[in-house]
């Protein structure tokens, strides 16, 4: 199984790790404990909504980028475990032919012609 706590603490340490930051100046930037800081990049942890804000500040990183890389990476790692993945709700529907479909108006009958 993939835990995306394990994708996203991966994620946020190399966006650290890439600014040559340590743990203890991330974790005081953000205003959370070195501990659980390590706990969330180790996947130990979840991150609520507000501590990701807080760390991608501390960080100086969009929060969709980040989760932008984490789907990614989702994506990739769904694909090496051969899970099957379902078609994207935004792929199009294929729509029976007209004749097929009940019309939703009636139909005028030549008695309703004759009337107006």
């Amino acid at each position: 199984m993939i835990l995306l706590r394990r994708l996203l603490g991966d994620v946020l340490r190399r966006q650290r790790q890439r600014q040559g930051r340590t743990l203890r100046e991330v974790s005081a930037a953000a205003r959370v404990s070195l501990g659980y800081l390590s706990e969330v990049e180790r996947g130990q942890k979840e991150a609520s909504s507000e501590l990701l804000s807080a760390i991608c500040d501390a960080l100086d990183v969009r929060m969709s980028e980040v989760m932008r890389e984490v789907s990614d990476e989702l994506s990739l790692a769904e694909l090496a475990a051969g899970e099957a993945v379902r078609p994207s709700l935004l792929e199009p529907v294929s729509v029976p032919p007209a004749e097929r479909v009940p019309s939703l108006v009636p139909k005028a009958s030549a008695m309703d012609v004759v009337a107006a």
